[in-house]
C-alpha cells in the first residue's frame, strides 16, 4: 500500500504561536513600565556616587601630592628619590579628573617644614584632609615613613571604594590602590 506524500507545511510560526508571543511581550512591557522609574533612579545615584568617589579620589590625590611637594621642599635631599612617584601621584589626581594645572595644586601653601610638638604624624585622620594639616617630620627617613602610612591609607581606602562603583571607574581605583601600595613599599623598604 502506497503512503500518500505529506503536504508542504509552513515553514515559519503560524499564527498561534505568534499571537501569543505578542500577548507575552505586551503584558510584560505593560508590568515594567512602573519599573523603569526604579531603575532609571537608581542608576542615577549609582552614578551621582561614582561621581563623588571619583571627586574625592582626585581631592585625595591632589592632596598627596601637595604632601610630597611639602616633604621635598623640607627635605631637599629627597627630591631625586621622590620625584618619580611624586609624578605618578599627580597623574593619578589627573586621570581622575582633578582640576588645576597637571592635576595637582600649587606647593607654594606650605612654607613651614618644622615641626610642632603638639602634633602628632598618627594624627593625620582621613586620606582627603589637607596635606599641611600635619607639619613634616624632622628626620628625613621619618618622613619618609609619614608618606608611606598615607599612600598605605589611601591604597585601602580605594580598594574598599572599588567594590561599590561600576567597572571603569572601579579598575581605576583598584590600579591607583595597587599603585599606592607600591609606593609605600618602595618608601619604607626600596631605600634599605
Amino acid at each position: 500500500m502506497p503512503f500518500p506524500l505529506p503536504t508542504r507545511s509552513r515553514s515559519g510560526p503560524r499564527r498561534r504561536s505568534l499571537l501569543a508571543g505578542l500577548a507575552g511581550t505586551a503584558l510584560l512591557t505593560g508590568c515594567t513600565s512602573g519599573d523603569g522609574d526604579a531603575v532609571s533612579a537608581t542608576r542615577a545615584r549609582q552614578a551621582s556616587a561614582a561621581e563623588r568617589t571619583r571627586a574625592r579620589a582626585a581631592r585625595d590625590s591632589a592632596a598627596l601630592g601637595a604632601r610630597y611637594d611639602e616633604v621635598i621642599a623640607a627635605h631637599p635631599s629627597l627630591a631625586r628619590r621622590l620625584g618619580p612617584l611624586r609624578a605618578e601621584v599627580a597623574s593619578h589626581a589627573k586621570a581622575f579628573g582633578s582640576g588645576g594645572p597637571g592635576g595637582s595644586p600649587s606647593p607654594s601653601p606650605s612654607p613651614s617644614p618644622s615641626p610642632s610638638p603638639s602634633s602628632s604624624p598618627s594624627s593625620s585622620g582621613a586620606p582627603s584632609g589637607a596635606a599641611s594639616a600635619v607639619p613634616v617630620p624632622a628626620a628625613p627617613k621619618d618622613a619618609l615613613a609619614s608618606l608611606a602610612a598615607r599612600e598605605r591609607e589611601l591604597a585601602d581606602t580605594r580598594t574598599v571604594q572599588s567594590v561599590d562603583v561600576p567597572g571603569e571607574l572601579a579598575r581605576l581605583l583598584a590600579s591607583v590602590a595597587a599603585s599606592g601600595a607600591a609606593h609605600a613599599y618602595l618608601l619604607t623598604e626600596g631605600g634599605k
